[in-house]
Formats: C-alpha cells, structure tokens, sequence
C-alpha cells in the first residue's frame, strides 16, 4: 500500500513536468496538417476559377459558335441558361451542404460542372448547347457555395483573412485572362475547347479533394424543403429574366416583363410563408434576424450592382471612346483588378492580425462612391492614364469589400448554418449584378439613344434604334460626323451610368456603418491568457483535415 502510494505521489510529481516537455515539443502532425490544408485551398481556387471563368471565357466565342451552330436568335440564351441555373440552384446547394455534408455535395456540383462542360463541347445545335449550359449553370452554383462554405468550416473567421487576396486574385486572373485564353483557345484549338479546357482542371480539384479533405459526415433526419426550393427557384428565375429581358427583348411595360414581375412577387411571397412552416427551410429566415448578416448582404448586393454595372460598361467606353481592341480593353482594367487585388491582401493581413475588420466596409463603400464619381467625370477627351487611375480608385473599393463582407456573413451564422449563409450572400451578390447590368444598361441605352438624336439627328439616332452597342467593325464603317456623334453618346451614357453608381454607392457607405464589430470565431487563438478556448476553438477545424 505504501509503495503503491509512493508511486501515484512520484507519478503525480512528475505529470507537470511532463506535460512541460510535451508542450515544447511540436505536434508530430501539425505539418501534413498544414500542408493538407494548402493542397485543399489549392483545388478550392481552381474550382471557384472554373466557376468564374466559364462566362467570361465563353464571350469572346460567340460569333465563331453562332457561325457554326446557328441559331443567332437564341444567342442570349448560352448566357441566360447558364446565369439563370447558377443563381436558382446556388441557395439550395447551401442547404444541401448543411444536411447532408459539405464534401459529398461539393464533388457533386463538380461532377456536374464537368459533365455539362463536356456535353456543351460536343453540342451540334444551338438548342442543344443552351441545354448544355444549363447543366454547367447548376453544377457552378455548387461550386461558388462549396467553395465559401468549405473555407467557413475549415478555417476560423480570424484567420481567413490571409485567403481573401487569394479569392481576389482568382477573381482578377478570370476577369483579365477570360477574354484572353477564350480568344486563344478558339482561334487555335476551336471554340468546343473552351469548354474542353475546364475537364482536366476540374479532375485536379477533384482528385485532391476526394484525397485530401475530410470532413464530418452529416445525415439529416428532417426531410427537404421541396416546395419551398421551386418555389425560389420560380421567384428567382422571373427577377432574372426581368433584368436581361427588359429593354432588350421586351419593353419595360410590356406584359411579359410585367407578368414576370407578378410572377416573382407571388412566388417569393409563397416561399417565406412555406419557409415560416417546414422543418427545415431551404433558406432559414432565422439568419436575416442577426443585424450584421442583414446588413452585409445588403451591402453585398450593392456591391454587385455597382462591380458588375461598371465591368460593363467600362470596356465599351474604352473600345469606343478610347479606341481600345477587345483585348486591350480587358488588359485596361487591370489598373482596377490590381488595386482591388492588393487592398483585398491588406485587408485579409489586417483582420488577421488584429481581429478589426468594421474599417474596411466603411472605407470601401466611399472609395466605390469616389471611384465611380470620378468615372463619372470621363469624357472623350479624357486618356487612358486619368481612366486607369480613377479605376484603381474603384478597385481599392471594391478590395475592401467582396472578401470582407463574406467574412462577416459567415462569422454571423451559426456553423450549422454555414451553408445557407454563404448561398444567401453570394445569392445576393448575383442578384445585384443582374440588376446593376439591366438597370444601368437601360440609363446608358436611353442617353445614347437621346445624345445621338440631339448631335446627329434622326438618322443618327437610327442607327442605334435596335441596340445602343455598336461593335468596332460597325464604328469603323459610319461617316465621321455620325462616328463623333456615337463617341459623344457612349460617353454621355457612361457619365449616366456611373454617376447612378456613385449615388447609389452612398447607400452601401452608409450602411456600412451599421455594421458591429462582433469578435471573429477564433480570435481566442491569439491571446496568451487564453490557451485553453483557443484549443477548444480550432481544435474541431484542425480535425478536418
């Protein structure tokens, strides 16, 4: 008994002392650990680069496809079909993510991306290709959501600042290179390998993240909101076919636009009363009730109002105005991307390092509101320089904000509801874009429309009476008089357009300092008094992987 006693005091004595020697000494894992993580982030940003690029990338085919295919009526449709199936599916991947599990659902999306991408290279008709894009559409709202989500789980808010210049950076390379390698591509190879193209690059993220990732399997007892996903799906695909539809191939106050406009209201209404009754909701109301959530998806679809109005509209006025090809209009905005690019790295450093992130949606809101003003100044005197400047003043905006809004989404739900909160706001995001497109394409069409009946008078105004963009090739064949007035119009609109930006940017500046600084999950991980929460913290994240 005694020995036995002197034993447990001699084993007692000694635990400190060797949990001291433990302490020092580093976990054997923690760097396959840390390099699962990278190889995991790596096939992350292919996957977000394959969504991003496709319509990018497909745009600079279009008139060799429609010369092979046909089908020139239904040339907005490779597009539609495509935009339409990503915003409609993009909330219900959330949800399904939450469910059923994040990994399952995710290589899902990417098989079926890669399953349209392929169906849409060997499409022998128009209608056939539509279709085609389509089920690329679905699979890429998956991919957008899975890739956000992912990223929630794995990383703690704290510390996913260090990635936002990565997403900028992915963003920036699609946005510059899609033109570019779609050109490449189908002058060389074909335009069926513009879709061809993304087959082995989505094999790389799909074999590392089958390999590499490991996350908890979910099996979800409650049943799928059916109802309630068609009747989202019905809502949003009637405010898309609003926004590309009207003033194209309806009038505003025609009876299909308005029809679509009933349609939508009826079915988003009916969606949050079903939402309010089911179990289990495909878009849990919930979430709307955090302020902060709120507020930054408001701003999200601010946001995309105003990147994807002005991305628009800029290149016209620099091919145009500035008398840009299609490709130099492309390299014309890197002064934007770089901007955005860097700020975004600056501000992922700082959130990192300091757990501070409510400056940067104050600060990016006036300098989106500044840079589109100063956009607003352009005329057809201005030059390429003064142009790239005020654009970086914009890019620097918008660094600010498309990561760090994201952040704040996520850090305001709950990690069961990790899903719905990234489909919720880039859903948002989106629907700004397509809004901010129809709504500032109409302000700029009506002020090209108006400058060239006032500068050039009616057979002027003739020539843009079916569309308000012309291509070079077509600017290059009209008399001087009537190529200076069209040069004035474009630059008349584009004035209307980003002054209607820089107005409507205020809203977001303003709301933007609504925004509580609520401490990110994990910022425990960086206080010394606090070992124990910070092990509690990041302990289930490092399990992942």
């Amino acid at each position: 008994m005694v020995r036995k006693q002197s034993d447990d005091e001699a084993s007692s004595a000694s635990a400190p002392a060797q949990a001291a020697r433990e302490a020092q000494q580093p976990p054997a894992k923690a760097e396959p650990k840390q390099r699962s993580t990278s190889v995991v982030i790596f096939a992350l940003m292919i996957a977000m680069l394959l969504a991003m690029l496709d319509n990018m990338i497909v745009g600079t085919a279009m008139p060799t496809i429609v010369g092979e295919l046909g089908g020139l009526e239904h040339l907005s449709w490779v597009v539609t079909a495509y935009t339409l199936a990503t915003a409609a599916s993009t909330p219900i991947w959330g949800k399904l993510g939450d469910m059923y599990g994040r990994k399952g659902v995710f290589l899902t999306s990417i098989v079926i991306f890669l399953g349209g991408s392929a169906l849409s290279g060997m499409a022998q008709s128009m209608g056939e290709l539509i279709g085609f894009r389509a089920i690329q559409g679905l699979g890429a709202g998956g991919l957008m959501v899975g890739v956000m989500a992912i990223i929630g789980d794995l990383v703690p808010p704290r510390e996913r600042g260090r990635y936002q210049g990565i997403m900028a950076g992915v963003m920036a390379v699609a946005m510059i290179g899609g033109p570019l390698v779609g050109g490449t591509l189908t002058d060389h190879l074909g335009w069926r390998w513009i879709f061809y193209i993304n087959l082995p690059l989505g094999a790389i993220a799909l074999a590392a993240i089958t390999a590499v990732l490991h996350l908890p399997k979910k099996r979800s007892e409650g049943r799928i909101d059916y109802t309630g996903a068609a009747l989202l799906t019905v809502g949003i695909t009637a405010l898309v076919l609003i926004t590309t539809w009207g003033g194209n191939e309806y009038a505003w106050g025609s009876g299909q636009i308005i029809g679509l406009g009933a349609v939508g209201v009826l079915s988003l209404a009916a969606f949050l009363y079903v939402e309010t009754r089911v179990a289990e909701p495909v878009l849990p109301l919930h979430i709307f009730r955090n302020p902060n959530f709120s507020l930054v998806t408001a701003i999200g679809f601010l946001t995309g109002f105003v990147m994807f109005g002005s991305t628009t509209f800029l290149p016209l006025y620099q091919q145009t105005v500035q008398g840009a090809t299609a490709t130099n209009s492309g390299l014309l905005l890197l002064p934007m991307l770089l901007g955005m690019l860097v700020v975004s790295l600056v501000a992922g450093r700082v959130t990192t390092a300091t757990g501070k992130y409510k400056i940067f949606p104050i600060v990016g809101g006036l300098l989106i509101t500044v840079g589109m003003f100063l956009l607003s100044t352009m005329d057809t005197e201005t030059t390429r320089f003064t142009s790239g400047a005020f654009m970086a003043v914009l890019g620097m905006g918008m660094g600010c904000l498309m990561q760090t809004t994201m952040l704040v989404a996520q850090n305001s739900v709950e990690m069961k509801d990790m899903g719905v909160g990234s489909s919720s706001a880039t859903l948002f995001r989106t629907l700004g874009g397509s809004f901010g497109v129809a709504i500032l394409g109409a302000l700029f069409t009506n002020q090209v429309r108006d400058t060239m009946t006032e500068r050039g008078g009616g057979k002027a105004a003739a020539i843009t009476s079916g569309s308000a963009q012309l291509d070079p090739a077509s600017l290059k064949l009209l008399p001087p008089p009537i190529r200076d007035a069209y040069t004035h119009a474009v630059a008349s609109g584009a004035h209307q357009v980003f002054l209607w930006g820089a107005l409507i940017s205020i809203v977001g500046a303003v709301a933007a300092w609504f925004v509580k600084e609520v401490p990110l999950r994990g910022a425990a991980a960086k206080s010394t008094d606090g070992d124990d929460a910070a092990a509690a913290d990041t302990a289930p994240i490092a399990e992942t992987v």
